[in-house]
């Protein structure tokens, strides 16, 4: 066939315009595309709200100069509209967008069932979900989607900048890092596999080949919790370091990230944090508590008893975090030196008191976001604590090989990012964090 064929180039598909480009064309066309968000009628005009992928732009619609009928718009409807950006001190954005032509691209076959295009969406979190591709499109949650973003932005920067390399682990996997009942079992062509619970195996795998290695991914957990604070599947944020002096560094690491972050959310979010009223925390320094000094300082502060003695309840996260706030001002605390009981088989047991792990949690706003610690790098200690928890060395086998064959001190940690995103913005359910959440009740939409 010798006739001729049209040839991709790649110079094509630019970004659509945003709020502060469009400005620069005062005077002339541009261009426009979005959803119709909502029309606001006046007596011989209309605003014409357009929800673009950035922002709402406000337009402004005249029958005597648009060439097309305002009925020709619904709400949701998609389209492609040509106006004119005139100047105009008293609108946000220093200009309007006086409508010239619409080209309709769809229009919704019924009316939304929830209304979406008020400050916020009105409705129960059973309906906010059920309904989540259009609720989705309210400029407020939007914006909490936005910010998620931004922060998974932040940590992606801080760690390249430290040297870490992303890597990508199998989410299907042999055994699970931190064993017992909360594990999805699966078929896997007739053998018996499970979704990954964290890819702290392969992290650690991968100190003996980067050094410092990040992974932001799903993890698992089957566990049957139905709480404000739980998801079955959540995306985590795990980092893993080699040659660490001792678990102090991992925790170093992660003050400096969070604040690398808060000051990133500042500079490059400033409108979602103002439409979502956020109060970012001043991080200067995070105080440190060791588990039982902590549980004492409740305990005597509320004259509380505690039912779970080797682990926090999570009303005593809130109480801690309280307390810290009071006496030092700060809204996170690392809570150090957990039981070995109560922490998995690969955390390093403490050189002075093998009871308690070197290890950590951190608190936020009354809500654990992160646990970490050091781990066991020695082949020999590692065999020995598997048996202590139970557990056949002979299931682990490829995973001990990091051990085996040689790795440097290391530790890393695990943060929830519904977690630490909920606590941001003060949201009282993780669920309002996820974009479609799956929890004990839900697998759809």
């Amino acid at each position: 066939m010798n006739e001729m064929r049209n040839k991709i180039t790649g110079t094509t598909g630019r970004p659509p315009l945003t709020a502060k480009e469009i400005g620069q064309h005062a005077g002339g066309m541009v261009c426009i595309h979005g959803s119709i968000y909502k029309i606001r009628k006046m007596s011989d005009f209309a605003f014409v709200l357009l929800r673009t992928a950035g922002e709402v732009l406000q337009c402004v619609y005249d029958q005597n100069y648009a060439e097309f009928d305002l009925e020709a718009l619904k709400e949701e409807s998609c389209v492609r509209l040509t106006a004119e950006v005139v100047l105009e001190e008293r609108s946000k954005t220093g200009y309007d967008l006086r409508l010239k032509k619409a080209e309709v691209l769809s229009v919704p076959d019924q009316e939304s069932p929830i209304v979406i295009n008020q400050k916020c969406v009105d409705t129960s979190l059973d309906n906010l979900l059920n309904f989540r591709p259009v609720t989705l499109r309210n400029n407020s949650q939007r914006a909490i989607f936005k910010l998620q973003a931004g922060i998974t932005d932040a940590f992606r920067a801080f760690l390249r900048a430290e040297r870490f390399t992303e890597i990508h682990t199998p989410k299907i996997v042999q055994a699970g890092a931190e064993g017992g009942a909360n594990i999805f079992q699966l078929d896997y062509f007739g053998r018996q596999a499970y979704l990954a619970q964290s890819p702290q195996f392969y992290k650690q795998m991968m100190v003996g080949v980067f050094e410092r290695v990040f992974e932001i991914g799903p993890v698992f957990r089957a566990e049957k919790h139905d709480t404000k604070r739980h998801l079955n599947e959540y995306t985590g944020v795990d980092f893993e370091m080699g040659y660490i002096e001792s678990f102090a560094d991992i925790m170093e690491m992660e003050t400096k990230m969070l604040q690398y972050t808060m000051e990133y959310l500042k500079e490059h979010y400033e409108k979602e944090l103002g439409l979502l009223q956020v109060k970012l925390p001043v991080i200067a320094g995070i105080p440190t508590i060791p588990f039982n000094e902590a549980k004492a300082l409740i305990a005597d502060a509320y004259g509380r008893r505690t039912h779970e003695a080797k682990d926090f309840e999570p009303e005593e996260e809130r109480l801690l975090c309280e307390l810290m706030k009071k006496e030092t001002g700060s809204e996170f605390v690392f809570v150090t030196h957990y039981p070995g009981e109560k922490r998995p088989f690969y955390a390093m047991d403490n050189r002075e008191n093998p009871d308690v792990t070197d290890s950590f949690d951190l608190l936020f706003r009354g809500l654990e976001i992160t646990t970490g610690g050091q781990r066991i790098h020695d082949y020999w200690e590692q065999i020995a604590k598997m048996k202590r928890f139970g557990l056949d060395p002979a299931q682990f086998e490829s995973y001990l090989m990091l051990h085996k064959y040689g790795i440097p001190p290391h530790g890393g940690l695990g943060i929830g990012l519904e977690r630490i995103t909920s606590r941001l913005l003060m949201l009282d359910n993780v669920r309002y964090a996820s974009l479609f959440p799956r929890d004990i009740n839900r697998v759809a939409p």
